[in-house]
């Protein structure tokens, strides 16, 4: 059984893809994709892999700066 840790990241993780999938539906899945990174990049931080914390704290403000596009 995983640990909670484990488990918020496979959730983050998650989320980022199925926002990924969808967000050709609606500027929504944009954001929420941009808070699943950050969610992705808490993970990493908490699990001591800096590298990958750096890379998902970007992708969320390159999505978050994609979601701000969409709605003009």
């Amino acid at each position: 059984m995983p640990d909670l840790l484990t488990a918020f990241g496979l959730v983050s993780v998650g989320a980022m893809l199925l926002c990924y999938a969808l967000e050709e539906r609606a500027p929504g899945f944009v954001l929420a994709f941009a808070i699943a990174s950050w969610a992705s990049a808490l993970y990493a931080w908490l699990a001591g892999a800096w590298p990958f914390t750096a890379v998902e704290l970007i992708w969320g403000f390159v999505a978050l700066r994609r979601f701000r596009r969409r709605l003009r």
